[in-house]
Formats: structure tokens, C-alpha cells, sequence
């Protein structure tokens, strides 16, 4: 198959090319532009001057709502440059906990998703041979916090800013539902990964012998190792019978305190230390509400397409991740 990656340098968008790539597929990376290089690259009607992106990369501008066009003159419309592909899995998006959430960064993240996807859809969807798939990389704060309750795709959503923003997250994709693209919403939980992530973080801590349970520890961490993570996104481009939302998590959701146990039997660190929950409040602002919020997501549609966990167990997706 021929498939577009937007964030295909990010850490599942790293991954998910490498799995493909390996097995034969044609990647196309979406590269971002500023909006003033993408109008002087539409106004010149044009493909780029040497030294501009291969064939296997195309300019897109998220906020701008343009995609490189297709042909020498853009005659293939907008989106044209994703022409010919089967699918396209769409994971671009501002990190969540890199920055303190000041009211201007809630906005890029907001922006950078909702804009973004919307962006996706309605090139693909403007197309006369438009991708037969989209896959859209959510996640589960769509739930908001859960508490003990476990939850699976049918629950309601949250109310909260990350819960409101996939709920915007995933409207914006409405242009490829109505253009009849099948539409997965891939909701992804912790992605337990050593290099990068939520989880990347946490591996240095413990490395350095400071790691330990975050406020109480009995808020549930719904976690999926990235392993799993590549399978189940390749399980979606690969079921043509399968849209809609799926949880990216794995069977087994664990507590903060399970996993802060698993990390330190993993790494052979001690856990004794805590930071307790008014310090990571100071530390993270708003953004210490998803940390210390319990989520207990189970991933149902996707076991029930028959889907198979490599790592379902907590210490089993840490001894994966050190690998």
C-alpha cells in the first residue's frame, strides 16, 4: 500500500514507518510548511526548485488548511499531493505535557489537532480517488477522568479540556466521513516507550535511582506498550471492516503505584520516593490534573476484531521497552 504519515517523526510515527517500510509498503511523509511558504509555493504553481522535499514527502501547512497540490501546476486540486494513496494515518499534533498549559499553548495544542485533522480531511476528501482509509491518532483523555470505573468506546465523553478537545479532535474529520473514507479514531493511551512519549520521562527518573509513585498512586494508568501500539494501528489500515473509535490501550490497566512497582523490579531501582500531589500541581499547572487523574480504559472493539496483546501485563510492556 501507498501511505501518507502526518508526525512521522515523532515516536509512533517513527515506528509506525519503520513496520511499514520493512514489510514493503510506500510511505509519504507530510512535511509542515509555514503558511508563507505554502503561498509562495501555490502562487508559483509549481513543484519545488531542486533541493525541495523527494517524491515521497509532501508540504502541507496544518493551520493554514493547504496541502502541497498535486501535478506541476496543481491541477489535481487540493490535496492533490496525496494522490494515489490507499491510506493515510494522521498523528501530527503539539505535545500535551511538553510545555505548562498557559492559555496560549492550550491553543496550539487545540489548533495543532482540531485544524490539523481538518486539514487531512478535507484534502482527502476533495480528491476523485481519494485514500480508502483515514486513521486518526486521539486519545483516551476523551474520557476525562474515570476514577475506578472502567470504560470502553461505548462511555460518554468527559468534560474537561483534553476530553472537549478530542471530542473537537474527531468532528473535524467529518469531511472524510461524509466523502465515505473509512474513519478510525485511534484513541492511544500511555504509550510505554523508553525513548520518548509520556513514558520516556519516566525511565530516566527510575534510571537515576529517583523514580516513584505520583500523589496517591491509586489513579489508574491505562498504558499500552508501543509494540502493540504499531500492531494495532497496522490491524486498522489492514481491516477494511473496521471504523469508528478504538481504544488503544492495553486489557490491563494498572494504578500509578503498579506501574511505579513494575518500573522499579524492571530497572532494579528503588520506588521509596513520591512526590506528592501538590508539588506536581506546582509544577505542572493544569496539566497535573491528567497525571494525577485515574483513566481505567479497556480496548473491547479492538479485542473483539480480534486483535492479540503481545504485552498486555505492565512489566511485561516495561521489559519490552528496554529491549
Amino acid at each position: 500500500m501507498r501511505i501518507a504519515v502526518t508526525g512521522s517523526t515523532g515516536l509512533i510515527g517513527t515506528a509506525l514507518c519503520r513496520s511499514l517500510r520493512a514489510d514493503g509498503h510506500d510511505i509519504v511523509r507530510l512535511r509542515r510548511r509555514s503558511s508563507q511558504e505554502a503561498r509562495r509555493y501555490e502562487t508559483a504553481g509549481r513543484a519545488p526548485a531542486a533541493g525541495g522535499p523527494p517524491p515521497s514527502e509532501v508540504m502541507w501547512d496544518p493551520k493554514g488548511h493547504w496541502v502541497e497540490p498535486g501535478g506541476t501546476s496543481g491541477t489535481q486540486g487540493p490535496g492533490g499531493g496525496l494522490a494515489g494513496c490507499d491510506a493515510v494515518v494522521h498523528l501530527a499534533g503539539a505535545g500535551v505535557g511538553d510545555r505548562r498549559w498557559t492559555p496560549a499553548y492550550k491553543k496550539e495544542i487545540r489548533d495543532s489537532r482540531v485544524l490539523g485533522t481538518a486539514t487531512i480531511a478535507d484534502a482527502i476528501a476533495s480528491l476523485d480517488d481519494p485514500p480508502r482509509t483515514l486513521i486518526v491518532g486521539t486519545a483516551i483523555g476523551y474520557y476525562g477522568d474515570t476514577g475506578d470505573r472502567a470504560v470502553d468506546e461505548n462511555a460518554p465523553h468527559g468534560d474537561d479540556f483534553l476530553a472537549n478537545l478530542c471530542v473537537e479532535w474527531e468532528e473535524a474529520a467529518a469531511a472524510a466521513q461524509e466523502a465515505g473514507i473509512r474513519t478510525v479514531f485511534a484513541r492511544t493511551g500511555l504509550v510505554v516507550a523508553r525513548e520518548g512519549g509520556a513514558w520516556g520521562p519516566l525511565f530516566r527518573l527510575f534510571k537515576a535511582g529517583v523514580g516513584g509513585r505520583m500523589g496517591s498512586g491509586r489513579q489508574y494508568w491505562s498504558h499500552i506498550a508501543l509494540h502493540d501500539h504499531i500492531a494495532a494501528l497496522r490491524h486498522l489500515l489492514e481491516r477494511d471492516d473496521l471504523s469508528g473509535p478504538f481504544n488503544l490501550t492495553s486489557p490491563e490497566p494498572v494504578t500509578n503505584r503498579e506501574a511505579t512497582a513494575a518500573m522499579g523490579r524492571v530497572l532494579h531501582r528503588p520506588t521509596l520516593l513520591a512526590v506528592p500531589a501538590p508539588v506536581l500541581r506546582a509544577a505542572l499547572g493544569e496539566f497535573s490534573k491528567d497525571v494525577l487523574g485515574s483513566q481505567r480504559v479497556l480496548p473491547k472493539r479492538l479485542l473483539d476484531s480480534g486483535f492479540d496483546f503481545a504485552f498486555p501485563a505492565i512489566e511485561d510492556a516495561v521489559r519490552a521497552a528496554m529491549r
